[in-house]
């Protein structure tokens, strides 16, 4: 039989399927390891904001966690972030955290973030003789942490640095390049933007208390994904009133949504007292006429 041209280049494109597909599956999954979320948020105490593509959102207690973002709490704030790994990351007010890398292969894992500035607390997940997971904790590009199976609280600010083991064993590497280990529970080192980390000995019992309190949430103040109380502001005219009204919110760290009856809610607080509480701060700090609590 006799093939023409046109059904010999029809036959060509036909045999380039097979490879195009397995390119643009290639793509795909490139693309969904790149967007595969590495870890939630599992408690907020407002105002807190996710960074991301350029793009700064309020943080929710639900939202995903991709390689990339950065997260950000305001005054007063605290934010507990569960990484796939496994691993707690606990932040306090005014802190900065960028999630550089999460990755697994395997029964390994191994986690990179960045603290730019403020309070945390880290808890590697707890790992068992088929498995491993490294972390590693850069300080304001002034010290590497390398942790694994580790407990510790550490704190970023431009007069300095400062590291607490609370249990397990972590190294660091400072600016000057050399090694300093802590593998003594409550033990700590210290260091200034300039100079190497330096032992700072052990802190007591009461010391500890007052340092580790700064990441953990307040009683009565947080939203979770559980929450099934909300705050409900209303009294606005119009639509476009609620939106703008929302965005402010929003802006300042708030994930306030608009209803359809021109209401904004601001929801999943964990319990009354925390939508009471964060009810009555609304209410103080811009002037809403109508705030309440709902279920």
């Amino acid at each position: 039989m006799k093939v023409t041209q046109q059904g010999r280049a029809w036959r060509a494109k036909m045999r380039k399927i097979p490879y195009m597909l397995g390119i643009w599956m290639l793509v795909g999954n490139i693309v969904a390891a790149l967007a595969a979320p590495v870890g939630m948020v599992d408690a907020v105490q407002f105002p807190a904001w996710l960074d991301r593509a350029g793009l700064s959102v309020p943080i929710s207690p639900d939202i995903e966690l991709q390689a990339g973002d950065a997260v950000r709490t305001g005054a007063g704030a605290r934010l507990i972030v569960k990484l796939g790994e496994g691993g707690l990351v606990k932040l306090g007010e005014n802190t900065h955290v960028v999630i550089d890398r999460v990755q697994s292969r395997g029964s390994a894992s191994e986690s990179v973030l960045s603290v730019v500035s403020g309070v945390f607390r880290l808890t590697t997940g707890a790992q068992s003789r088929s498995s491993s997971r490294d972390m590693t904790i850069n300080i304001a590009r002034n010290a590497a942490i390398s942790a694994r199976d580790a407990d510790l609280w550490g704190r970023s600010r431009e007069d300095g640095d400062m590291v607490c083991l609370i249990e397990g064993q972590i190294e660091i590497i400072g600016n000057d390049r050399k090694i300093l280990k802590l593998d003594q529970p409550l033990q700590s080192f210290q260091s200034t933007r300039t100079a190497p980390p330096e032992p700072r000995g052990l802190l007591t019992r009461q010391e500890f208390d007052v340092l580790a309190a700064e990441t953990e949430m307040e009683f009565g103040k947080g939203a979770t994904p559980k929450g099934n109380w909300k705050v409900v502001i209303a009294g606005f005219a119009t639509r476009a009133e609620a939106r703008e009204a929302a965005r402010n919110l929003r802006t300042n760290g708030y994930p306030a949504e608009v209803t359809a009856d021109n209401t904004l809610t601001v929801a999943r607080m964990d319990g009354e007292l925390a939508a009471r509480q964060l009810a009555a701060r609304l209410k103080a700090g811009s002037g809403f006429p109508q705030v309440r609590i709902a279920q």
